[in-house]
């Protein structure tokens, strides 16, 4: 459900190896360019084409009345609309997996889907798409899911698995999130700057705005009491002692650390590109509200929200900040 990126690359991997009958619920746009071009997924030693022949591409939730397991990949501002709308047509004894950004949707698909299981995850990885219906993984990570083995939940955990999708358990998976969401306060400074990611990572200025972010944040964490978990293996306050080194002592870190295709960028790069509504609410804006609820400050969120709602009204795509005029933004 809600068939974007993330939506058709981790449902085109499972049709692909064939491990389960698969119905993708999408926008017409998309609908059409897979109508006439298939679907292709490529990225870190995959490279599949699906015709369009072989696929289930459909607008209308109803698709779904007879799925026993759905993925949500809606947008997070969709997501109470999504779930009334899957509460309409799903069987009572379904399971919702929510593959979204940010910390609430698992629990406001909830809200709506009493009789459903609902399962939180976090996706690791980053997908862009290319004109054709391509669909290019371009960082790798796991899918990491809230379930422990031996679980009802094996047996759709293995078909993910055996579509050559990297999965990890995490129960509970509150920690799991909030180092995504921290790790994702960096989408603002790629939808601002349009750089790419290695671009990003290699440039000490772009690192200094992005340790900015990440540095308030945790420091807003501490004061609420939330724990977070390791990123790959890296403690976040050690990611930020690591960030502020010499460049080429941080290319080195990273490469043992994740591959990172030369062309990745953020999907709220992407949103702005495409003239749409942006996720740094659920991101950036999560950090300032949970600031706020805990009696601290967190101007430097709360201004590099206020500029992607700027380029967001703006309507005319990325803006093309560069690393000074970043922080600028940040350090006004």
């Amino acid at each position: 459900m809600g068939a974007g990126s993330i939506g058709c690359f981790v449902g085109g991997c499972l049709a692909a190896e064939r491990v389960a009958a698969v119905t993708f619920v999408g926008r017409p746009v998309l609908a059409g360019a897979i109508a006439e071009h298939g679907l292709r997924l490529c990225g870190f030693g995959r490279a599949q084409h699906l015709p369009s022949s072989d696929l289930r591409f459909e607008t209308e939730v109803g698709a779904l009345e007879a799925s026993e397991v759905v993925l949500c990949c809606v947008k997070s501002g969709a997501t109470a609309e999504t779930a009334q709308a899957l509460a309409r047509v799903l069987r009572p004894d379904a399971v919702v997996v929510s593959l979204q950004n940010g910390i609430r949707n698992a629990e406001i698909l909830r809200e709506h889907l009493p009789t459903q299981r609902v399962v939180a995850a976090v996706v690791g990885f980053n997908v862009i798409v290319h004109e054709g219906a391509v669909f290019q993984q371009t960082t790798t990570g796991p899918l990491v899911v809230e379930a422990e083995e031996g679980s009802p939940d094996d047996r759709w955990i293995a078909a993910l698995r055996s579509a050559r999708l990297q999965v990890e358990l995490a129960k509970p998976i509150a920690p799991e999130q909030w180092t995504k969401l921290v790790v994702n306060l960096n989408n603002a400074i790629s939808a601002l700057s349009g750089a790419p990611t290695p671009e990003m990572l290699l440039s000490a200025k772009y690192r200094r705005a992005m340790t900015l972010l990440l540095d308030e944040a945790l420091g807003v964490l501490d004061a609420a009491g939330i724990e977070t978990a390791k990123f790959r293996g890296v403690p976040l306050r050690l990611m930020s002692r690591i960030f502020k080194l010499p460049t080429p002592i941080v290319r080195l870190v990273l490469r043992a650390q994740l591959e990172v295709d030369p062309e990745s960028r953020a999907s709220m790069y992407q949103d702005l590109e495409r003239r749409r509504k942006t996720e740094v609410d659920v991101l950036n804006g999560e950090i300032v509200r949970l600031a706020a609820a805990c009696g601290v400050e967190a101007p430097l969120n709360r201004r590099i929200v206020a500029r992607v709602h700027e380029a967001e009204d703006a309507a005319k795509g990325c803006p093309r900040l560069d690393a000074d005029a970043l922080l600028a933004v940040l350090l006004c």
